[in-house]
């Protein structure tokens, strides 16, 4: 898709670590043709000092698809996201949300904000470099900070000192201490007014809500007040969610994508995958479909044949259409 015509980020997948790598962005793709697909985060310096294509690694069908960017060091940041452009990615967006032990010992993340200053370091020393949208993702406070003024100055100093018009914000607060990750996605209370405010404050931005969205009446909702919606973990165990979104919110007339036809893209991504000789073997793409039949009878046997030990171990995609077989019969389709 050529950068001249990106669709609106009226609806994207969120960067979910260990979840959204290239093989669950294929199927994705082939779901929604214009929801902007997110990487996981990438810590810069693996970029700059490990094996590019294995960080950076895409199919040529993912576009819109932005690479999310861990990392506090301006000039790596910048690397990064030069390398990331020279892939074909048309953003790249700075991690500001993630509360994980291991990205506070890095320094990165959630702790970023309350390092507003060296936030808009990075973002201009990035915006310097590449020609892509450079845009952060980020949280309403950090720990106790409860008052709506840390957010509405976080956003406001960024947007003074920098380029970035893009706001992607979890409308929750990020604990650094006492909190799981996992916790830290479902115990700090949900505030989309905070959200729906920095968009009236700011009207010149384009601000994107997330967290904690589940259904197509709630985007629709949320979309009454800000500029996208992004959804996450919805989208990951149920992602024929996304099958009515480009007809809902893009104004799509393409008719949405049958089952058959998904699997059948699925097997022969799986045997092309597996043939290019990369070290891909079938567990690391068939563990993304697991939630794919979600709703329909047959579903428990669709995902225990998926992540059956035994028969992944031949590593051959045609046990995809096996188990679509008996989500077939389980559901008397022809």
């Amino acid at each position: 898709m050529d950068n001249k015509i990106l669709p609106p980020r009226r609806l994207s997948t969120a960067p979910m670590l260990d979840w959204s790598d290239r093989h669950y962005r294929y199927m994705a793709r082939q779901i929604s043709r214009y929801t902007w697909l997110y990487s996981e985060m990438i810590n810069a310096g693996a970029i700059i000092y490990g094996d590019k294509d294995r960080f950076l690694m895409r199919n040529e069908c993912e576009n819109p698809v932005a690479l999310q960017l861990g990392g506090s060091e301006p000039s790596d940041l910048a690397r990064a996201a030069k390398a990331a452009e020279e892939y074909g990615y048309d953003e790249v967006n700075l991690n500001c949300g993630c509360p994980s032990p291991r990205v506070q010992k890095g320094a990165f993340g959630a702790c970023l904000m309350n390092e507003v200053g060296l936030v808009a370091d990075c973002l201009r020393a990035m915006q310097d470099t590449v020609q892509i949208d450079v845009t952060v993702k980020h949280r309403i406070g950090v720990d106790r900070q409860t008052e709506y003024s840390v957010v509405q100055d976080f956003v406001g100093t960024l947007a003074a000192k920098t380029s970035c018009k893009t706001f992607i914000v979890h409308a929750r607060n990020a604990w650094l201490d006492g909190l799981s990750p996992k916790e830290n996605r479902e115990v700090p209370p949900l505030k989309y007014d905070y959200v729906y405010q920095l968009k009236r404050d700011f009207p010149e931005l384009e601000i994107i809500i997330n967290g904690g969205i589940t259904r197509n009446d709630e985007i629709a909702g949320h979309l009454e007040h800000v500029d996208g919606v992004m959804v996450g973990r919805e989208a990951y165990h149920n992602p024929m969610v996304m099958r009515e979104w480009d007809r809902l919110f893009y104004g799509g007339m393409e008719n949405h994508i049958e089952y058959a036809d998904l699997v059948e893209l699925l097997f022969h991504y799986s045997k092309q995958q597996i043939q290019a000789g990369r070290g891909t073997i079938l567990r690391h793409m068939v563990r993304h479909y697991l939630g794919l039949m979600h709703g329909l009878k047959g579903a428990r046997t669709w995902r225990r044949m998926l992540s059956d030990a035994a028969l992944l171990k031949d590593n051959n995609g045609e046990l995809i259409l096996d188990a679509w077989k008996e989500v077939k019969k389980a559901n008397d389709w022809a």
